[in-house]
């Protein structure tokens, strides 16, 4: 579903507390329902998910409030909340709050020049016993965006598209794909955090799907294939836990 702007959040091993600690699961096929398979799942986007209060650290997450289409306000621990999305939906399906040992999504390769697959749905494994598609924290530059809108002045590019856990403003003289030279480096954000960038991150069919006011927009994704090998932003391992803040300065080691 569509995420949340936050001012701050504690990191801890698994990435950012209460990041991705719930799903749902298709009934039929038992894969996690995702957007990246749009198919199917493309009115995950019309629904937003937010705690009902704060998480704490070493406590149970606290229910969640669904709000989508048609005025559907659900509560996660309600009894029913599975089912009442599945109407909305089209397809059964089941909120659940523990992934399995070896969870997977559909994903839909759309026919864009540069993706490793075109007009094709496969199957993508996730890492055991997570929700996450590939690593537990995803940051990107204000200076990629920037680039971004350089090489297609007609979309919006806007982080949300993207989804990241973490936006970062590099210094005004900062141009292009900076995150590229972090890769193999450890990032230190204010006094405690430290991450370890393990990798670029490629994009799928979701960067082009509506959200909220964004419109539908293949080119988003084609022009990252076109011009940076459908990368948009790194991802990240978590080294040392803490509390991150908008604002807080962050160093390249």
């Amino acid at each position: 579903m569509m995420g949340e702007e936050l001012n701050a959040s504690v990191v801890t091993e698994r990435g950012l507390l209460g990041d991705r600690v719930h799903a749902l699961f298709d009934s039929t096929t038992g894969k996690v329902v995702s957007a990246k398979n749009p198919k199917k799942w493309a009115r995950m986007f019309e629904f937003h998910a937010a705690f009902l209060e704060p998480p704490r650290l070493k406590e149970p997450m606290p229910p969640v409030r669904i709000e989508g289409p048609d005025a559907t306000n659900l509560r996660s621990d309600r009894d029913d909340v599975g089912g009442e999305l599945s109407k909305v939906l089209g397809r059964e399906v089941r909120f659940v709050t523990s992934a399995p040992e070896r969870p997977s999504l559909e994903e839909y390769w759309p026919d864009t020049e540069g993706l490793a697959n075109r007009e094709k749905v496969t199957d993508e494994a996730m890492p055991s016993h997570t929700f996450f598609d590939l690593a537990t924290v995803h940051l990107i530059t204000t200076a990629t965006l920037d680039r971004l809108r350089e090489l297609y002045p007609q979309g919006r590019f806007e982080a949300r598209r993207f989804r990241p856990n973490i936006i970062v403003q590099p210094p005004a003289d900062s141009k292009g794909f900076v995150e590229d030279g972090w890769v193999g480096r450890t990032i230190a954000i204010g006094d405690e955090v430290r991450l370890r960038v393990t990798g670029p991150c490629s994009r799928c069919v979701m960067t082009t799907l509506p959200q909220s006011d964004l419109p539908p927009d293949p080119g988003i994704l084609r022009t990252a294939a076109k011009h940076h090998q459908v990368n948009v932003g790194v991802y990240a391992t978590v080294l040392r836990g803490g509390e991150v803040r908008r604002g807080d300065s962050l160093a390249i080691a």
